[in-house]
């Protein structure tokens, strides 16, 4: 359709041409002008016509040599584009005129063009960011070549390499302020005084005086930690002083006083804390020194009390026994007393479980005594309010409970002993040593107890008064009581008790358990098990 419109268009100008030549012909010839004048002027029109025919088609040459300059100067730096943004080559389509492709080629450049200005333009931003990022957390920036167009993948790379020295700048942030925080606090808990420059710096409130660095946290964390440990040594120290003041009042009997200077402020420091308590100790201990044998003996029986819960035996209490019976009254004496309560507090500090659990032991054992006892009254059948259920179940839960506290001491008296490296004494023997003599102890008396009984019921039988003979009954022949009488005095001979007996055994440790298997062993038919049996064959 555009071809038929310019072809009609180039025959309406060849057209009008011709017209305008026929009638400048009619005008010349009606003024008569001629055939020389004619050739001119028609020359002149041709000229004209000419001139402007080729200056039109030199512009449109030009138009087409600059559109193919432009085509192959857009194909170079389109095909540069694409490596600079490591982008595919752009692919033309086929059958495209030259103006087409042209313009085709510029768009597409256009766009590349604004692609990598975008690129350049945030990888600056993005640079920027990282640098700062970088210096405050002393990190390595993200390499990009300078100079060069960054691929849409470095970019991405880039991006979230700053999101994350972001979060770990907000985070270390947290832990300096954390840390900054709790170092401020704790030197205004103790009353302390910056001395280096990192205690300087760490409660500057310029928060930009830190590098966010690795090293800069540590050093912080490891002020802290000395910091809280100078705390507790503080604390320690305070408490120690609180408590031999309150010691010493309790030893002289003082009222602990009531002024502002003993009261502890609610904005006052550690540090200010123990001057105060150290000034009211020296002043105790001064008023000591003028009552020392009354603070003596309040020692001792502090000493006594500690003992006893130690259950410390004679060999354990003579090392000191020298001191305790001193009447000579010093400074010095004064100090061993309080180095014995001090040590004896630490020990029964220290030893306070296992001595619980021997105490649990010790009540269960009674227990178990008082269950044994009411086991031999014969008089507890008599009872009838269920009273003997019950405490039949309550013996069976002690002798349960027994072996497993047993097993419990032993092994917790073992763990002492293995970190101590010494023996766990009570009343100067080793726990289950004294556990094993108790045992042994109920033994023994057990046995007392039925030989008792056993002598009682052969007395009672030896001097029961014969019942009669029954009427028509026969007499023994003199013969066979003679027999009778060789006999028995043949097996009469006294024979060794059982203590007697038993007097040369070595004394075996017993526990529960080794206890009841005894009692479940039959007796041998030749055992004398007391010494009543000499009376009664």
């Amino acid at each position: 359709m555009s071809c038929r419109r310019s072809e009609a268009l180039a025959f309406s100008l060849v057209t009008e041409i011709n017209h305008a030549m026929a009638r400048l012909v009619d005008i010349w010839d009606s003024i008569g002008i001629m055939e020389e004048q004619r050739v001119e002027r028609m020359q002149t029109v041709k000229k004209h016509i000419d001139g402007l025919l080729h200056s039109m088609i030199m512009e449109e040459e030009t138009l087409r040599h600059r559109i193919r300059t432009d085509i192959i100067s857009s194909q170079k730096q389109l095909d540069t584009l694409c490596l600079e943004l490591t982008v595919e080559p752009y692919k033309f389509e086929e059958d495209l005129t030259v103006l087409q492709l042209e313009k085709n080629l510029r768009c597409h450049v256009d766009s590349l063009l604004k692609e990598k200005n975008e690129r350049l333009s945030e990888l600056s931003d993005l640079k920027k960011q990282d640098e700062e990022l970088c210096v405050t957390l002393c990190a390595t920036p993200y390499y990009i070549p300078s100079g060069s167009v960054p691929s849409r993948t470095q970019l991405q790379e880039l991006r979230e390499h700053v999101e994350k020295l972001g979060k770990e700048k907000e985070s270390r942030v947290k832990v300096f302020s954390g840390l900054r925080e709790d170092i401020r606090t704790l030197m205004d808990e103790m009353g302390h005084e910056p001395e280096s420059s990192l205690e300087r710096e760490s409660i500057c409130p310029d928060t930009d005086i830190f590098l966010l660095t690795h090293d800069n946290i540590k050093a912080l964390k490891l002020l802290l930690s000395q910091l809280k440990m100078k705390k507790e040594t503080l604390v320690s120290a305070r408490d120690k002083l609180k408590e031999r003041a309150t010691s010493l009042w309790n030893r002289l009997s003082c009222p602990e006083p009531e002024g502002e200077v003993f009261r502890e402020a609610a904005m006052s420091t550690l540090s200010d804390d123990i001057r105060r308590w150290r000034g009211c100790v020296e002043n105790l201990e001064k008023l000591q020194m003028a009552r020392l044998e009354e603070v003596v003996d309040k020692v001792r029986q502090e000493i006594l009390i500690l003992w006893d819960k130690c259950m410390c035996g004679p060999e354990q209490r003579e090392p000191f026994n020298v001191h305790f019976c001193d009447n000579h009254y010093t400074e010095e004496l004064l100090s061993l007393h309080d180095t014995e309560l001090l040590r004896m507090m630490a020990f029964y500090e220290a030893a306070q479980p296992i001595l619980e659990d021997l105490e649990k032991w010790k009540r269960n054992w009674a227990l178990f005594q008082e269950f044994e006892r009411k086991a031999a009254d014969p008089n507890r059948f008599s009872n009838r309010g269920g009273s003997l259920l019950k405490e039949s179940k309550d013996r069976a839960k002690v002798q349960k409970l027994l072996p497993k506290l047993e097993e419990e001491l032993k092994g917790h008296v073992e763990e002492w002993e293995k970190n101590k490296g010494s023996f766990f004494l009570v009343q100067g023997q080793r726990i289950m040593d004294f556990i094993s003599s108790q045992w042994e102890e109920h033994r023994l008396l057990k046995d007392k107890e039925k030989n008792e009984r056993m002598t009682k019921k052969t007395e009672i039988s030896q001097f029961k008064t014969p019942t009669k003979r029954p009427l028509g009954a026969t007499y023994t022949t003199p013969n066979k009581i003679k027999k009778r009488s060789k006999t028995t005095e043949a097996s009469s001979a006294p024979r060794v008790p059982l203590q007697d007996f038993n007097s040369d055994k070595k004394l075996v440790p017993m526990s529960y358990s080794a206890f009841t298997s005894e009692l479940s062993k039959k007796a041998n038919s030749d055992a004398v098990f007391n010494s009543t049996v000499r009376d009664m064959l």
